[in-house]
């Protein structure tokens, strides 16, 4: 069979999985498991088994789970009201309060919570009744929320960032410190938007008098509820930039930090703890057969040639690696718009990163924009997962509504992208001081 056959044959199935509504990671396993007996014979399927299971006995694998139970036990220990006020009170008078408030905080609890999810819902029962009763016009009310709730995805603690690391085969810890410069860019060019647009047509977001707040009760408020959690993104972060912890490490001792913040808080009591050990369950339990999933496939498109067909044809076109690049970016961002992040990633990581190694790209770079455009898909029509969280908080509002306040933060999205593909040390620098 030609190796274009075996590439179509594969990714119809996958579509077709997809499209049945069978769980991904199921389908996905059902599908190799078809592909092994079918090229290889009975031998695939032991040499399937020995293939999941060299895909997930690696250390690699361990900060999934212990990223995943941090952001658990964020979400249920609910310390996210007390740290907006105190990022509320040093906002002062400037133009679109609330909607920075969101813009900060969502940068704030993508540090901590690692799910893009959690971090929207959050944000959007907290801040999003406020800024209806001051009058705040739709698309700032929701759009800065969804704009930045995606951050959680590139900014560690990610445990999709460790996913789509153990998939195409690169350094976690670097595609973890990778990931921090381009989030605060995001964070910074939605912040620049939110200004701009407010200070142009004050009325999307009126002003209102602030309850007056002297220089003490801002510190204070910052030391109690800020710096905690700041411990938590050091005892993660730092400790990778300083070289001290291993990902591995690093999430753990993030782990620990966070049962102590949760301690020193009051709140971590056996119902929580509880319901976040069975949620870090069923979520790693999910990611880890996705993952062994997405290796055996990327094995089966070695084995059939399929890879060294695809490799072939871009070696020879005559067409400058850039816009090969572009082209891959653009094919992800199309799938965004109607399928979920995990199943693009699994389809996709296999076939491009061989076509990234061959064309000399650095492989972290790579990751980093991926993310971010997997971070795109998370918030662009018809299917973004950060929409319906939305409508979910926003019962109000229309899914429409909600379409047109996340548009101009695809934009910002894509303006982020061109500036990394452009400069690649926004990226790199940072993971330059990692070993």
């Amino acid at each position: 069979m030609e190796w274009w056959m075996v590439l179509g044959s594969f990714i119809l199935a996958l579509l077709l999985v997809l499209a049945s509504g069978f769980p991904i990671a199921f389908g996905f396993l059902m599908i190799d498991l078809l592909g092994a007996l079918f090229f290889i014979g009975p031998m695939g399927l032991q040499q399937m088994t020995l293939q999941v299971f060299s895909s997930l006995a690696t250390f690699t694998l361990t900060p999934i789970p212990l990223f995943i139970l941090m952001g658990e036990l964020m979400f249920h220990s609910g310390i996210a009201n007390n740290t907006i006020d105190v990022i509320d009170k040093w906002l002062g008078r400037l133009p679109g309060r609330l909607s920075l408030l969101a813009a900060g905080t969502g940068v704030l609890f993508a540090a901590l919570s690692g799910s893009t999810l959690a971090n929207t819902a959050m944000l959007g029962t907290v801040l999003l009744p406020e800024m209806r009763r001051r009058g705040y016009h739709v698309s700032m009310a929701v759009g800065p929320i969804i704009g930045v709730g995606g951050l959680a995805m590139l900014i560690p603690p990610s445990s999709l960032a460790v996913v789509l690391a153990s998939i195409g085969h690169i350094s976690v810890s670097k595609i973890l410190v990778g990931g921090v410069i381009p989030g605060l860019l995001l964070g910074t060019l939605i912040a620049v938007y939110i200004i701009v647009r407010c200070w142009l047509n004050p009325l999307l977001a009126p002003r209102y008098e602030v309850a007056p707040a002297n220089f003490r009760e801002r510190v204070t408020g910052l030391i109690k509820y800020v710096l905690p959690l700041g411990f938590i993104i050091f005892m993660v972060l730092g400790l990778m930039l300083l070289g001290i912890a291993t990902p591995t490490e690093a999430a753990s001792s993030g782990t620990i930090a966070t049962i102590l913040v949760t301690f020193f808080y009051r709140r971590l009591t056996w119902k929580m703890i509880k319901a976040s050990v069975i949620g870090t369950l069923e979520i790693s339990i999910m990611v880890l057969m996705i993952v062994a999933a997405s290796n055996t496939f990327s094995s089966l498109l070695a084995y059939t040639g399929a890879t060294r067909g695809l490799l072939a044809v871009v070696e020879n076109l005559s067409v400058p690696p850039l816009v090969i690049l572009i082209c891959m970016q653009l094919v992800v961002f199309v799938m965004g718009t109607f399928m979920e992040t995990i199943s693009i990633m699994m389809i996709c990581m296999p076939i491009f990163m061989p076509i990234v190694k061959m064309l000399g790209f650095d492989p972290v770079w790579f990751g980093v924009i991926m993310l971010i455009n997997f971070e795109t898909g998370f918030i662009t029509p018809p299917f973004g997962m950060l929409l319906f969280v939305m409508k979910g908080v926003a019962t109000e509002l229309s899914i429409k509504e909600i379409c047109y306040a996340a548009a101009p933060f695809i934009v910002i999205e894509i303006v982020a992208m061109t500036m990394i593909i452009a400069w690649p040390q926004l990226v790199l620098w940072l993971p330059s001081f990692v070993q």
